[in-house]
């Protein structure tokens, strides 16, 4: 689920073989993952936010078999489960053209999916593949101050969009983590204002902190973007009392829900 506030041209997109190079910790529940491939020095810039489709191999694989071509998410459909290669949706973090690099920050859960568990063992060496990218942020002309706002999930986007926030530009920042110990910190400038939430013991996608804090925020009497992502039922509602409460036009937001509490977005 997304909503883009603007319909504009996007960047090219296709598939790269990719190899693990490194692996960093952020902290206990966060991993960077940095890939390289020589055709990643083509890779075209969509925007800060851009997501790609992570591919993994299957048992007995030493790569993923990622069909190619305009056609191949259902050829991707149409394999056979054992050789099928899995598939979920990423931000991509940066990219180092001039390294042939990117890096890619997964949220390692408790209740690890494949993805999950994938990065929670990844070795340098270990191959895999993306299909991309594509971004969603498209504020649009006269935004006067922005309300960034997700959960563990977003954070990589979220610090994406900071990085290349003008300075002008005003913004507040709301990110909804375990708890302080998985705080990163963020490239704010002097107009911006992030608040971290600690969901403290509360598991994800079951707590309101996000929602009720947006809620009782004070925004500006100007004329604002929203970017909102993260689990999917949350999203929507603050969508709705963005819409609303706060009266702000739809074609002003973008909300995506990156997972959902009992099942994962397949998103294309």
């Amino acid at each position: 689920m997304s909503r883009t506030s603007m319909q504009r041209q996007h960047a090219p997109m296709t598939t790269y073989q990719v190899e693990v190079t490194a692996v960093a910790d952020l902290h206990s529940h966060l991993r960077r993952i940095t890939f390289s491939a020589a055709e990643l020095a083509e890779f075209v810039d969509d925007g800060p936010d851009q997501r790609c489709k992570f591919f993994l191999p299957r048992a007995g694989q030493n790569r993923p078999l990622v069909p190619t071509g305009p056609d191949w998410y259902p050829i991707w459909r149409a394999m056979s489960e054992d050789v099928r290669p899995i598939m979920r949706t990423y931000t991509i973090r940066h990219h180092r053209a001039e390294r042939t690099e990117i890096d890619i920050d997964f949220v390692l859960h408790d209740d690890a999916g494949p993805a999950s568990a994938w990065a929670g063992q990844a070795r340098v060496g270990d191959r895999a593949a993306i299909y991309g990218a594509y971004a969603d942020y498209d504020r649009p002309a006269g935004t006067e101050w922005q309300l960034l706002a997700g959960d563990d999930t977003a954070l990589p986007a979220i610090a994406a969009i900071l990085e290349r926030l003008p300075e002008t530009m005003p913004a507040q920042v709301f990110v909804e983590v375990g708890g302080r110990d998985e705080e990163i910190p963020l490239p704010a400038g002097e107009l911006v204002r992030v608040r971290y939430l600690h969901r403290d013991g509360i598991p994800a996608g079951k707590s309101d902190l996000l929602c009720r804090a947006i809620r009782s925020a004070q925004f500006p009497a100007a004329t604002g973007y929203a970017w909102v992502a993260g689990e999917s039922a949350a999203i929507r509602d603050i969508r709705r009392h963005l819409v609303n409460d706060r009266n702000m036009p739809t074609d002003a937001i973008t909300f995506t829900g990156y997972w959902r509490l009992h099942g994962p977005i397949e998103q294309v």
